[in-house]
């Protein structure tokens, strides 16, 4: 039985490695991907005008990144490129043009952002909770409360939505039964 117990733990390091060792990979070929994305991308609009899809796509890119400036350039030049383009499509655009302001800490643009991509698709539940986490940031609590709200009747299930109305509610005193 004692000579079990070193084996087992042995055991068990090898399996944590290995769990390790695959995320590791994982993290890396992702990365990897984004990368090579990122310079394709860059590549080809520095040598001819892009696509709505393209600019979108290297925006999000950069937001993902944190790199909001240059995000925030790229998503207007996918809104200029997508003027006949679908308007559930656009509204994603206006989201992340969203997302980046908001990044920036500019609130009022990021509402802005928001509310021109669910003028576009008013059932669309990120914009919808974005819009609500923006108002929060301005304070403007009633605004979020009701944003969030928005956003629980567009998607019941929405787990963020859901947890913030709940703390808004209790912050104005409004009881969780009511609402």
């Amino acid at each position: 039985m004692d000579t079990n117990l070193p084996i087992a733990y042995l055991l068990l390091l090898v399996v944590l490695l290995s769990g390790a060792i695959v995320f590791l990979i994982r993290q890396i070929l992702k990365t990897r991907r984004t990368e090579i994305t990122l310079f394709d991308l860059q590549t080809k609009l520095a040598k001819e005008p892009g696509t709505a899809q393209e600019y979108y796509q290297l925006g999000s890119i950069y937001n993902d990144k944190k790199l909001y400036s240059q995000a925030v350039t790229q998503l207007q030049k996918a809104l200029k490129a997508g003027e006949e383009e679908d308007p559930q499509n656009l509204a994603m655009i206006y989201n992340a043009l969203g997302y980046a302001h908001l990044a920036k800490e500019q609130y009022d643009i990021a509402i802005r952002q928001y509310k021109e991509a669910l003028k576009l698709n008013p059932i669309y539940p990120t914009a919808s909770n974005n819009l609500g986490y923006a108002y929060e940031k301005k304070k403007l609590t009633s605004q979020a409360l009701e944003a969030y709200e928005q956003t629980l009747k567009i998607d019941p299930n929405n787990q963020t939505a859901k947890r913030r109305a709940e703390s808004l509610r209790k912050r104005v005193g409004i009881p969780t039964e009511v609402a």
